[in-house]
């Protein structure tokens, strides 16, 4: 079957990736796996690395770059995006309460997508808002399957405790009353994309006049359902 897209330079250049992704790769291994002369696998390999697509390990031998995990990133918030505002909204509808995605960007949480509350009092978070990762169940949410390093260092200053990221673990959901903001509840879960991991946390948020002070007991089950949509979508979408 010819793979050929007509263009002769990025076919090679697709050779020397593709030839990559079994692993690192010297340039003789990269002519004898992609069947290119060594004066245009070596050309080919320098100009990818120029642009990150490529890079070299401690060794010296070819690997894929950083760049295309950013890229592979931004497509998967794309992704991510796309699949989770629809059901943002049923959960806003179905509990009443503004509904919020947010993804980790290193010591804040973003806002990616939110459903609003149409009247009535409300916490409103405006997507792209940046909100710390040491209050609110969000941010339990999004430290609380970190490795044992990352977790112990994100507990520093913040208002929950290790023993309450525990507990966010073995039941699968976390509730804050008045962290983030005082008079304000919220429940979240995970989002799981590749593996398992926790790509974002869905959430809804409300004065505690209606959350009450347990606000896990109103709409964890809700705000479960929603995240385990979400995940299960991501996945279809990966398979």
């Amino acid at each position: 079957m010819d793979n050929s897209s007509g263009v002769g330079v990025l076919d090679k250049a697709v050779l020397v990736l593709n030839a990559l992704e079994a692993g690192p790769a010297s340039l003789a291994q990269l002519v004898q796996t992609t069947g290119l002369a060594r004066p245009t696998a070596h050309r080919l390999a320098v100009a990818l690395e120029h642009h990150r697509l490529v890079h070299r390990d401690t060794q010296g031998r070819f690997i894929l770059g950083p760049r295309l995990a950013e890229l592979a990133a931004a497509a998967g918030e794309d992704r991510l995006l796309a699949i989770a505002q629809p059901v943002l909204t049923r959960l806003r509808d179905r509990t009443g309460e503004s509904a919020q995605l947010y993804r980790r960007q290193g010591d804040v949480r973003v806002c990616v997508a939110a459903a609003e509350r149409s009247s009535g009092l409300r916490d409103t978070v405006p997507v792209g808002a940046a909100l710390p990762m040491t209050a609110g169940s969000a941010a339990q949410i999004l430290l609380a399957w970190e490795e044992p390093d990352r977790l112990h260092r994100g507990l520093r200053g913040a208002k929950f405790e290790a023993t309450t990221l525990a507990a966010v673990r073995r039941r699968g959901w976390a509730q804050s009353v008045g962290e983030r903001e005082q008079g304000v509840g919220s429940v979240s879960a995970p989002i799981r994309g590749a593996g398992g991991r926790v790509v974002a946390a869905i959430s809804v948020s409300g004065p505690l006049e209606r959350l009450t002070r347990s606000p896990g007991r109103l709409h964890a089950p809700a705000v479960l359902a929603a995240a385990e949509q979400v995940s299960e979508a991501m996945r279809r979408t990966i398979t």
